[in-house]
């Protein structure tokens, strides 16, 4: 192992119900907030026993955030901390057990008629983890970019027949083209592609019902660390361009730093550190987040020797917080910057 070991994680606990960007703020074009977001998985049938002895599993526990019109939240942690299953409360594939998720204002937690559903689902799309398992392999590439444009039946229906079929290939064309991707890819399959490629098949897919709101769930952990530069660095095109609005979702910082405007740590289903990118990354407040900052690899050989690993040590966290007694609520250091520290 490189460099020199630290062990954290005695003195600090974590968030609860704290709505991050909401305190003393500036006035903010706010396009989503999350307020006291929880999913429990298991109920207790079944012989299913969470952590609390009765059979529920907090896999989300009362967290809360904001993020306004154009900026990307970089959501960071280790796997099954919860991040995954944010993003799909948002975008709705999963049940929210309590809390609620406001849209551009609007609360689309308890929504149910059918057309409001999917007008939401026109304006929040989901770029998913794995290129290889998300795309139809049966399907072709136009059929599989084109399925939102017909589901919302965004072709001029009026032009009907081969008008409508040719309007439908030449928004497909764009797509394509958008994604860096050729015309002729479109009567291709999945097993055709590589891993980006796919991944760009993902990205024109989720842009083609025109969204205002992405959340990328781990778009690049898939990929070759060249390709995931590219990925990074087509998301913040697009965006430029199209003016979309970014949960960007992923369990290491070293990506998400240079993508996100802000950053949100999470650990255990709940949401530890969050503030500016810069300021996260610079200055690490939870001990968490150093570790989670110090386990990136230096590209220089010898600063690579000289990292300082900083373990952390998840029992002496948990002993911090005073054997299951009332978490450490999240509290601003620095303007903007806030972690559940003591």
């Amino acid at each position: 192992m490189s460099g020199t070991n630290e062990i954290v994680g005695t003195t600090v606990g974590t968030t609860v119900g704290v709505a991050v960007g909401r305190h003393d703020e500036p006035a903010r074009d706010e396009l989503l907030r999350v307020e006291g977001l929880t999913h429990v998985y298991g109920d207790g049938r079944n012989g299913r026993v969470g952590r609390d002895g009765r059979g529920a599993t907090p896999a989300v526990d009362h967290i809360s955030f904001s993020i306004a019109r154009g900026e990307t939240l970089g959501l960071v942690g280790e796997s099954g901390c919860g991040k995954s299953t944010t993003g799909r409360m948002i975008v709705k594939l999963l049940s929210i057990t309590s809390g609620r998720v406001l849209f551009d204002g609007r609360d689309i937690s308890g929504i149910r008629r059918r057309a409001d559903v999917a007008a939401f689902r026109r304006q929040v799309q989901m770029i998913f983890q794995d290129p290889y398992a998300s795309l139809d392999p049966h399907a072709t590439v136009r059929d599989i970019i084109a399925e939102g444009i017909d589901n919302f039946h965004l072709v001029s229906s009026g032009r009907g027949g081969r008008g409508a079929r040719a309007e439908r290939a030449e928004r497909v064309a764009e797509l394509l083209d958008m994604v860096g991707l050729r015309p002729e890819h479109a009567d291709r399959y999945p097993h055709e592609f590589s891993g980006g490629q796919r991944q760009r098949i993902g990205i024109a897919r989720a842009l083609a019902v025109d969204p205002s709101f992405v959340v990328c769930d781990e778009p690049i952990s898939a990929l070759d660390v060249s390709i995931q530069a590219q990925i990074v660095n087509l998301l913040q095109d697009l965006q430029r361009r199209r003016g979309l609005t970014y949960l960007f979702i992923a369990h290491d910082l070293s990506m998400v730093r240079y993508i996100s405007d802000r950053i949100a740590v999470m650990w255990k289903g709940r949401i530890v550190e969050t503030g500016p990118a810069d300021e996260v990354y610079g200055n690490p407040l939870h001990p968490y987040t150093r570790s989670l900052i110090s386990a990136v690899p230096e590209p220089d050989p010898r600063a690579e020797r000289a990292r300082r690993r900083v373990e952390f040590d998840a029992e002496a966290f948990a002993a911090g917080l005073g054997g299951g007694g009332l978490a450490v609520p999240l509290r601003e250091v620095d303007p903007g910057h806030w972690a559940a520290i003591a």
